[in-house]
């Protein structure tokens, strides 16, 4: 017996987009105010976002996944965002494989045919040029990933506030492996007032532990071995210092960028004698390529 797999709608235009979106809302379940969708669905949302790069993994299908049991409808976008990268950055190498993840996404539990995957080119998200207003994501942007990667966050966020604009979802799923990320759009969404829920799911790691990122495929089996000080970072324990100090040592075999041990919603670094609940935050080069990873920690108990 074969398992049946569904294709969703694939566009590529605002205007095909719109009209793949007044379909679902023609479709949607009807709802009264305060009711959390019908009881044969008991869904509260009427549609729902996913956005990624594409070079889809086990992990962006969780979060489809997610997305499935909390809307009615599902929009996955598929944008590689030019603002995002540094000219030193791997833009033009990142991995793009269009019809591979519409294979991943049209799996059993995950996109059907009244679902849509929005894969623009950047003449569509931009059609004049690069934006000449764009959004800051202000002192969250200028820890960590800000140092190491000027103005990301703030591409990351400008092409976010867009694609919520775009796709008009009522709940937005996005990863926690790129929690600073994850923090930055919740800020945003927060402070900018845009009518969406922000929805955080936990990092998808291998058998081995290494957190799933499209990254992955560049390191060679070398590489990959000395990438897992990264997730063994994460072990670490003790005061602030002795974790920030035993980090480093458990990622002694690659290029390390930071060891962050931060307040999970400032992102402000905790102090020395600091003791209670924080997120430790890592980056570091294996070659040619660039990691992150990140877990709450026990500080000083």
């Amino acid at each position: 017996m074969t398992t049946q797999t569904t294709t969703p709608t694939l566009v590529h235009t605002r205007e095909e987009l719109a009209a793949a979106l007044a379909v679902q809302d023609v479709q949607a379940v009807p709802r009264t105010e305060g009711q959390a969708g019908t009881a044969h669905t008991a869904r509260p949302y009427r549609r729902a976002v996913v956005m990624t790069m594409g070079a889809l993994h086990a992990g962006h299908l969780s979060l489809v996944a997610r997305a499935r049991e909390l809307a009615d409808a599902v929009v996955v976008t598929i944008f590689v965002n030019p603002l995002q990268f540094s000219p030193s950055e791997d833009l033009s190498r990142y991995p793009r494989d269009l019809h591979r993840d519409l294979a991943l996404l049209s799996g059993p539990g995950l996109l059907g045919p009244d679902d849509v995957v929005f894969a623009p080119g950047p003449e569509v998200v931009y059609p004049d040029g690069d934006p000449i207003v764009r959004v800051s994501a202000g002192s969250i942007g200028d820890v960590l990933e800000g140092v190491s990667r000027p103005g990301h966050l703030d591409g990351v966020l400008t092409v976010v506030l867009k694609l919520m604009h775009l796709t008009r979802p009522e709940v937005a799923l996005f990863g926690a492996k790129d929690a600073q990320q994850l923090a930055a759009v919740r800020r945003m969404v927060r402070d900018l007032d845009a009518p969406v829920t922000v929805v955080g799911a936990p990092i998808v790691r291998d058998e081995d532990g290494i957190a799933l990122s499209s990254r992955n495929a560049y390191l060679s089996d070398d590489e990959r071995r000395r990438a897992l000080g990264l997730s063994r970072a994460l072990h670490a324990r003790g005061t602030a210092d002795e974790i920030r100090a035993g980090a480093r040592r458990a990622m002694r075999e690659t290029e390390v960028d930071y060891v962050g041990l931060v307040d999970p919603v400032t992102f402000a670094e905790v102090p020395a004698d600091f003791v209670g609940e924080a997120l430790l935050l890592v980056a570091a080069t294996v070659g040619t390529t660039r990691l992150i990873d990140n877990a709450v920690v026990q500080v000083g108990v």
